[in-house]
């Protein structure tokens, strides 16, 4: 067991854009195709043994039932070779064209089997991030326009959203049949909203109350009034909603929070939002985040672009401070991932232009040469390592690297989460129904959303 992940990640984005003309595939972009061995080298050269990683979603599930595994054969079983552990990204920000996109009402469904069936051929993996970023996938995908369906509509991000997060349930309540022991990373944007002038109070009061909204549905958590009647007057049923209550997982989860200088923003009297830069900053959100759902913690996501003065080295270390002092608080921080591992590409217009902008965010440049921030992080793993694991020796993760898989204590460990699983599936059947969600719910103050 292990009580603390430092990780990097490949970035595996995979929305399509002008109307579904064309697939940004950032792992061919970003040269990964013809250089993962390289890559894998690199994450060993860090001293990194946690891995965000995905096969790409669109040529390895053909169709329901269907998939071409051979180049996820070929890198997870080298990720296995190397003892590195993946947490797996199956679905990031794209599905493929077969589906469509995310108002497709069918994707939760057919999504549950290929995680299962992922899971099935590679039982040794165990972290998982079902689906990445549920709420910027919908909102990028059905609110703003950018990706994918590009629609630009409340019902049509509350359409999304609710495929999405039901997809992201499906899919963990598949792998557990395969792996008992699974857990599963909900990498999300930690999100806050700050109004300009008081005109924009409410405006930024409603924006933050909907930043939740995947991680409430994910983990079951109550909704408040108002996101109640903004769910049901955008389309959400009252059985919609109460699979969310009664069918999450969260004892299965950690927390996974992003944060970059992006995840501010200004609103304005009119419901416009800016860029606001960083005022809260990681710590501050975070908390917010954890006194809702009381999760352990994974700072999931990071980055900066590297600039002449330093500043990607001075954001990491900006982004570790934040981390130790929200862990000295007294929240059960267990990981931080620098995302990613190499350079980016075109994600400057967050990408919906396909120009080929290289973004120097990575740890090492497209020529795998590494980046100043990769060599402090490397330094930060070194210097830190030993001091988080004793720092939280009463707190361990009960993740297991590839090579011990077959050990006595593991496959008793795995023995016991299988009979837990059965003796909650049995307690499950047994208890007694929740109460009706009343439509009397919906008759709540008229305040604008």
């Amino acid at each position: 067991m292990i009580s603390f992940m430092f990780a990097t990640g490949i970035e595996n984005s995979v929305p399509t854009i002008q109307n579904g003309r064309h697939r940004v595939d950032e792992l061919e972009k970003c040269g990964f195709y013809k250089h993962w061995r390289k890559d894998f080298d690199l994450v060993q050269e860090q001293g990194i043994h946690f891995l965000r990683y995905g096969p790409p979603i669109h040529t390895t599930w053909l169709g329901d039932g269907h998939y071409d595994w051979s180049f996820a054969d070929e890198t997870f079983n080298d990720l296995k070779r190397r003892d590195i552990v993946p947490i797996v990204d199956l679905c990031h920000f794209g599905v493929p064209d077969w589906v469509g996109d995310f108002q497709n009402p069918d994707f939760p469904k057919l999504f549950e089997r290929y995680a299962g069936d992922f899971a099935a051929r590679f039982p040794w993996v165990q972290l998982y991030t079902p689906v990445n970023e549920m709420f910027i996938c919908a909102t990028f995908s059905a609110r703003w326009g950018w990706w994918n369906e590009q629609l630009s509509s409340d019902p049509a991000f509350v359409t999304a959203l609710k495929h999405i997060v039901k997809a992201n349930i499906l899919a963990m309540y598949a792998i557990l049949e395969i792996r008992p022991d699974a857990l599963f990373i909900q990498s999300e944007s930690s999100e806050y909203f700050h109004p300009e002038s008081p005109d924009a109070i409410g405006a930024a009061d409603a924006f933050n109350e909907q930043r939740f909204l995947s991680l409430d549905l994910n983990y079951g958590y109550d909704v408040s009034g108002r996101m109640m009647e903004f769910l049901r007057d955008c389309g959400m049923t009252l059985d919609e909603y109460k699979f969310f209550r009664t069918k999450n997982l969260r004892h299965h989860c950690i927390m996974g929070n992003d944060y970059y200088i992006t995840n501010e923003h200004l609103v304005h009297a009119d419901g416009r939002t800016d860029p606001s830069g960083e005022i809260f900053g990681y710590h501050t959100i975070t908390a917010e985040y954890f006194q809702r759902y009381r999760l352990p913690v994974m700072h999931t996501e990071t980055n900066l672009c590297d600039g002449s003065r330093g500043e990607a080295v001075t954001w990491l270390n900006k982004e570790w401070a934040n981390v130790l002092r929200i862990k000295r608080s007294g929240v059960p921080v267990v990981g931080f991932t620098w995302y990613s591992l190499i350079d980016q590409v075109d994600w400057d217009s967050a990408l919906r232009e396909n120009r080929g902008n290289v973004n120097p965010l990575g740890l090492y440049d497209l020529d795998r040469n590494i980046r100043p921030v990769g060599r402090a992080y490397k330094k930060l793993i070194a210097d830190w390592s030993n001091l988080v694991d004793a720092q939280t020796v009463c707190l361990t993760i009960p993740v297991f690297s590839p090579s011990e898989q077959e050990e006595p204590l593991i496959i008793r460990e795995q023995a016991k989460a299988r009979s837990n699983r059965i003796a909650l599936s049995k307690l499950s059947l047994s208890a007694l129904k929740e109460p009706a969600i009343a439509e009397s719910s919906r008759k709540l103050p008229q305040e604008a959303i």
